[in-house]
């Protein structure tokens, strides 16, 4: 069914909106498309989490993988040039201005409305005084950090993510509410500039939705670098002292430090758009929506706001499953094979499932060869697959290794494809490389599936 000419409106100029953007004026060249943004076109991901973070992040790992590499190390003098660390995340950012991003929308023919919308009725957005008619509502607004109500931490300066990434000076001590993905990786980050750091994660392991032995192996990575990692603890109360806070975590425990950074998760940007009279169905995780992206009659959401995954690849993904639906075809999102990367040293990827129940398991300790040639002292890393043992397909896998985010690509394909695990094991790995651990792995995953 030919829908050209329709009017659609997407609300936030993020990630997820601009791919939508994309991917429907690909299919449609006659849509009237506008897009309303009450921040930075560019969002989220360009200004205050994947680029900011993994620039600053990455001049630490490369040195601090030169000095494991015999030869490399003795040609290190110095230290991290904090200055120009900086100035890269700048340039990468544009300055946190979006010049870039609307030049983009225009080149695409799609109007950038700047500020708050509200659904006034149905059909109609207005953005202040302007109304804006639509035949599909897309809804691309994002999340932002959630604060917990943690007794007295609104009184106390405190940073959340969008703070960390921008911060000029390093405080001598910092404490991190929240061992997920955020809060390893700033963690990390702070404390190979210079801060003495501790975490604070109050379940049992750090990465909690990720495997437990990622978790577990990644926390003694950490304390080993001289990070405090308190698993297990909470804090419960937050107070002003000397020169920084005072935290109690409710055991008798106390900790001091001259900044706490909060990380304990995202909350969906929902409140005050007017969905509600759309007749769709809004939760804590965001709006409800079908496997095509709908939420209602007209009415879509991707991203962060839909509740189903907090990543940007996984939003621009579901933006091209909204785009082909709102342009008349029939696309279904297929969750199996999402890949996601920590971004710590080392880097943490996973993809599908290796916790539901049925699932066989299996695991490789990567050591030896693979990583003598890259680094002394060897630090060992791990491959684990999951399969389902009647299809013998895989159902998912975790690897902690360097660059682990990178080779992950054909695991994630093997996941999706449902390609046989005697294909993958008669697929020829290049050695010495990381990705010779797959095969490792799929003989010990096969040893555990012969009865």
């Amino acid at each position: 069914m030919s829908r050209t000419g329709r009017r659609v409106v997407v609300l936030g100029a993020g990630s997820a909106g601009e791919h939508f953007v994309g991917a429907l004026r690909r299919r449609d060249a006659d849509a009237r498309i506008t897009i309303v943004e009450r921040g930075l076109a560019g969002g989220e991901c360009s200004y205050y989490a994947c680029l900011p973070t993994k620039t600053l992040l990455r001049p630490a790992e490369v040195v601090a993988s030169a000095r494991r590499a015999p030869g490399a190390a003795e040609a290190l003098s110095g230290e991290v040039d904090v200055e120009r660390v900086l100035s890269w995340r700048d340039a990468v950012t544009d300055g946190r201005q979006d010049s870039y991003h609307v030049g983009w929308l225009e080149e695409q023919h799609a109007e950038l409305v700047r500020g708050e919308a509200t659904v006034t009725r149905r059909g109609v957005v207005a953005v202040g005084e302007r109304e804006l008619e639509y035949d599909e509502l897309v809804v691309a607004t994002g999340s932002s950090p959630a604060i917990p109500p943690i007794e007295g931490l609104a009184e106390v300066p405190y940073w959340t993510s969008r703070d960390a990434v921008w911060v000029e000076d390093v405080p001598a001590s910092l404490v991190v509410l929240g061992g997920g993905p955020v809060g390893v990786e700033l963690a990390q980050f702070l404390s190979r500039r210079g801060a003495s750091v501790t975490i604070v994660e109050p379940s049992d392991r750090l990465l909690s939705r990720i495997d437990g032995d990622a978790g577990t192996l990644l926390g003694e990575r950490l304390a080993g670098e001289g990070i405090d990692v308190r698993t297990g603890a909470r804090v419960v109360s937050v107070t002003a002292g000397g020169q920084g806070v005072s935290l109690d975590l409710g055991s008798g425990d106390t900790l001091a430090a001259e900044r706490v950074l909060v990380a304990t998760g995202r909350r969906p940007n929902i409140d005050g758009l007017g969905l509600e009279q759309l007749g769709v169905g809004i939760t804590a995780r965001g709006v409800t929506v079908d496997d095509r992206m709908r939420a209602g009659d007209g009415v879509w959401a991707i991203g962060d706001v839909s509740g189903v995954g907090l990543l940007t690849h996984l939003g621009k993904y579901q933006a091209r499953v909204a785009a082909a639906n709102v342009a008349g075809e029939d696309r279904v999102a297929d969750y199996r094979a999402i890949p996601a990367a920590v971004f710590t040293d080392p880097q943490v990827g996973t993809v599908g499932t290796t916790q539901d129940d049925g699932l066989v398991t299996a695991s490789f300790t990567i050591d030896g060869g693979r990583l003598s040639t890259y680094e002394r002292p060897r630090r060992p890393g791990l491959v684990k697959l999951a399969a389902d043992p009647a299809r013998r397909v895989l159902a998912g896998a975790v690897v902690v290794a360097p660059e682990a985010g990178e080779w992950l690509g054909q695991l994630t394909l093997a996941v999706r494809a449902e390609t046989p695990l005697d294909v993958l094991l008669d697929t020829i790995q290049p050695y010495p490389t990381f990705s010779e651990a797959i095969f490792e792995a799929l003989l010990e995953l096969e040893s555990a599936l012969t009865p």
